[in-house]
């Protein structure tokens, strides 16, 4: 998840904006509920801003190097699992934005049944985003571990393990603050 915030708080990760529109690792917002939607939670941003200027850098290193679909598939696939709208719609917004079809992206939740649309790469990707998310449930199998390790380099692979991480953390913040599906804050 990206988030952005109105105040000056959010640190800048190397985002090239034009006008209205943002293009590449924009700077994740303020994540907290209170931001226009009344829940009476944290802004994020602004009740640590050192812990989200942290996460900031964390979640644009995670990214470089990677392909700009992989990365929204990823962070979409995550989002289905922790069921998380805010980043569900910001990140499908995103993919659009970058090209991607809306048939694929109607299949990302369903993407075993559905392999056709992915490439190998993605499949072993979205496997091993699944089985980090739900770590707790049966740790990550060696199988899909190895699968991924077999379509990654291993500077790649810990791209990948990093941009899980940061999506899985983003969500948490986005769904313990109480954001609200449809108020990306990057605009």
């Amino acid at each position: 998840m990206v988030m952005t915030t109105n105040t000056n708080t959010a640190a800048t990760t190397g985002t090239t904006t034009t006008g209205a529109t943002t293009t590449g690792a924009v700077t994740p917002a303020g994540t907290g509920g209170d931001a226009g939607g009344g829940t009476g939670r944290i802004d994020f941003a602004k009740a640590a801003p050192k812990v989200f200027r942290a996460l900031v850098g964390f979640d644009a290193a995670a990214r470089e190097g990677l392909d700009p679909a992989l990365v929204e598939l990823i962070q979409i696939r995550a989002s289905h699992l922790n069921h998380c709208a805010y980043c569900l719609h910001m990140h499908t917004n995103d993919a659009r934005k970058a090209g991607e079809s809306d048939d694929r992206l109607h299949m990302v939740a369903v993407w075993r049944e559905a392999r056709h649309f992915f490439t190998p790469k993605e499949q072993a990707a979205l496997a091993l985003t699944e089985a980090v998310t739900r770590v707790a449930d049966a740790g990550v199998p060696d199988d899909v571990y190895a699968e991924a390790a077999a379509h990654f380099d291993d500077a790649e692979l810990g791209h990948v393990l990093a941009l899980i991480l940061t999506i899985n953390t983003w969500n948490r913040v986005a769904l313990s603050t109480a954001k609200v599906a449809g108020t990306d804050e990057r605009r």
